[in-house]
């Protein structure tokens, strides 16, 4: 009898599911990729956080900002556009001197200007609507990390017109990672457990 093929892709943990390296070892990041990467978020909020929360992960692993992010939300009032759209220099200082998040001037900055952005959105389709409408026409099929790519046209044109918009620290890989986290493509490796799971795109 000829043994069942292991997708190489994937680590199976203790519990027999399969997910990708990145996701196995950490609780936190497993409990994350399990229950939250990839699924839909379509509320102002939830996007704009996210939003912010990949801007600041820019230049560091994912980790760092999941293990910050209880204190993240508690630094930027839940990321509520309206509130962190009125911070001003004092605001700015506070951040920078709160040792739970990560304290850069310009991604702080560039935060509040983005809560204006968003706030200034609704006026035309809202922040969610536009971002959503980005989604392509099909999602990539990985068998092993290397396949996932980093960056798209979908999320180049959507970079350009979020900077349009008024919006800092989107670049399009940036975007693109949002995109992955909030179900806009699917990048779940095909042997993941997860795969087809965000109800958007079949397996």
């Amino acid at each position: 009898m000829t043994e069942p093929t292991i997708d190489p892709g994937v680590v199976i943990g203790a519990d027999g599911l399969a997910r990708p390296a990145w996701a196995s070892a950490d609780p936190l990041l497993r409990d994350y990729y399990d229950t939250e990467w990839g699924m839909p978020v379509t509320d102002e909020r939830g996007v704009f956080e996210r939003v912010c929360l990949e801007a600041f992960q820019a230049g560091l692993s994912w980790a760092t900002i999941l293990r910050k992010r209880p204190r993240f939300r508690a630094a930027f009032d839940g990321f509520t556009p309206d509130v962190v759209a009125g911070y001003g220099e004092r605001d700015v200082e506070r951040l920078l001197a709160d040792p739970g998040i990560v304290r850069n001037r310009q991604k702080i900055v560039a935060t509040i200007r983005n809560a204006q952005a968003t706030i200034e959105l609704r006026d035309d389709m809202g922040l969610s609507a536009l971002i959503w409408s980005f989604q392509p026409t099909s999602t990539p099929r990985p068998r092993r990390i290397e396949d996932i790519p980093t960056t798209s046209p979908e999320s180049v044109a959507l970079s350009k017109e979020l900077r349009r918009r008024g919006f800092t620290f989107v670049g399009p890989t940036t975007m693109y990672a949002l995109m992955e986290a909030i179900g806009i493509v699917d990048t779940h490796l095909l042997g993941s457990h997860r795969r087809g799971t965000s109800g958007i795109w079949p397996e």
